[in-house]
């Protein structure tokens, strides 16, 4: 373990010039604890005995206890509803929404050290939140975001990787090809070949997990910067933290952005295991692929429209409708007859309903608060905020919605938009970078827990028909 940690050492973010890397080198909220070790490592170290303890326990006493019955609905339906992996992270209950660690995101805004006294919690603080179950002290937070800049040198290679691809190529593209560059410098599969024991699996994916945290924002900027801007790299700032510095390499640096950015990576970040990304890492990662490997497939499935991409069309959606009246400033009965024939065309409003929720998302709520706030008087967030009005009713009234309340997706593209970052097809690198924070804690945890291969039985057509058939 020594062998990782120095290595991490030496790393310390540069602009692209010069920048060659040597691959030698390479419900209990209510008690939620505080950490006590200054070290992120030495705080996990702890822990993992007793985790390790729990789920042997678990498996000895309880083993056969029954979580629950399978229905055909569930099997055609894409598994909704069916208990089928353990996720220390974060849950998601229909009607309160995410909680992190047992905490909500108004607990965590109240007790996550910022960036400032009443700030939006630090990114760092929700990484260590989510990964030891404990609420970190300032000193701790400010600890682990050195930590995390002292890991953020991108090789050469992994920005050629991405020149390769044409400048047209879909960010989410450019993304995925930037993260699988980035897996040469693997450290799980280097102690793997080595022959590591088992039981330490979890020190060479911490090591994998943290550097590639630290090195998203850079690769997620490059792409931003090439495809949109001029090319030119904007270096890391060692006096800002992990958002701050990620809307700083973007080439934002008004401070209300820097504090939304941290907003959004931090309830971007988890949103339990069942969805698409996170689960996709889980399994991808299940027969030992490296944290690269699973977080590049997570970010494939993050590309689907019905899931990150949904962000992006939002914004689309909603510059359509400023588009068709020639004005943001619409009446409520315009506002219906739009929405009416979105809905008739066969298509979704987007942003709206949710496959567990069945209430507000209080991820919009918190987006919510931060425009109120900031701009109430932006006539997108006025837009935004009609359209809450108008479209519950409508799709209720369908009574095919089980949700018909706004999601995640409806209010941040308004709030990028209005501080410059426009480019709607860029929102879902935002998403992937934010999401690394949920995903790669899991990864750890599965390696230290032992979690096994991934291996769900399926039946054919046939014989689903032929079960159905014996028990009617």
């Amino acid at each position: 373990m020594a062998f990782f940690r120095s290595v991490s050492a030496l790393s310390r973010l540069r602009s692209r010039v010069g920048q060659q890397s040597n691959l030698a080198n390479s419900v209990r909220w209510l008690q939620t604890p505080s950490s006590s070790n200054t070290d992120l490592y030495s705080e996990l170290k702890e822990l993992v005995p007793e985790y390790q303890e729990r789920v042997k326990k678990l498996k000895k006493d309880h083993g056969s206890v029954e979580l629950g019955k399978i229905t055909v609905d569930m099997v055609l339906g894409g598994m909704r509803g069916m208990t089928a992996l353990v996720w220390l992270g974060s849950a998601v209950d229909p009607d309160e929404g995410i909680r992190f660690r047992g905490m909500s995101i108004p607990e965590c805004q109240k007790k996550l050290p910022g960036a400032f006294p009443g700030g939006e919690p630090l990114p760092e603080a929700v990484l260590w939140l989510l990964l030891t179950g404990k609420i970190p002290n300032k000193e701790q937070v400010d600890s682990l975001s050195q930590e995390l800049r002292s890991r953020a040198t991108i090789p050469d290679y992994a920005y050629k990787a991405i020149d390769a691809l044409p400048v047209s190529a879909h960010p989410m593209t450019q993304f995925t090809t930037g993260v699988m560059a980035l897996q040469v410098q693997s450290e799980f599969q280097k102690a793997y070949e080595s022959g590591i024991a088992k039981a330490r699996y979890w020190e060479p994916t911490y090591e994998d997990t943290l550097n590639l945290i630290a090195r998203l924002p850079a690769i997620a900027a490059y792409i931003y910067r090439r495809k949109y801007k001029d090319g030119k790299i904007i270096p890391l700032d060692d006096s800002l933290d992990y958002g701050a510095n990620y809307a700083h390499m973007l080439g934002f640096d008004d401070p209300e952005m820097l504090e939304f950015m941290r907003l959004y990576i931090s309830i971007h970040s988890d949103h339990e295991g069942g969805n698409v990304s996170s689960h996709t890492a889980h399994l991808v990662a299940s027969p030992l692929s490296d944290p690269y490997l699973a977080f590049a497939a997570a970010l494939n499935g993050l590309a689907g429209p019905l899931h990150g991409l949904a962000n992006q069309e939002v914004l689309r959606w909603i510059r359509s409708i400023v588009a068709e009246f020639g004005t943001p400033n619409i009446s409520t009965e315009q506002l219906a007859d739009y929405i009416n024939k979105t809905l008739s065309k066969g298509q979704v409003v987007p942003g709206y309903g949710h496959g567990v929720l069945r209430q507000t998302d209080p991820r919009y709520t918190c987006q919510r608060e931060f425009a109120l706030k900031h701009l109430p008087n932006d006539p997108l967030f006025q837009l935004v905020s009609k359209i809450k009005e108008v479209v519950p009713p409508i799709l209720t009234k369908l009574g095919k919605v089980k949700n018909p309340w706004p999601n995640v997706d409806a209010h941040s593209g308004v709030l990028l938009n209005y501080y410059g970052l426009t480019e709607e097809n860029y929102y879902t690198v935002l998403f992937g970078v934010s999401r690394s924070f949920g995903v790669g804690p899991q990864l750890i945890w599965d390696r230290a827990l032992g979690m096994p291969l991934e291996r769900p039985k399926s039946v054919t057509l046939e014989k689903l028909e032929q079960l159905c058939a014996k028990s009617s």
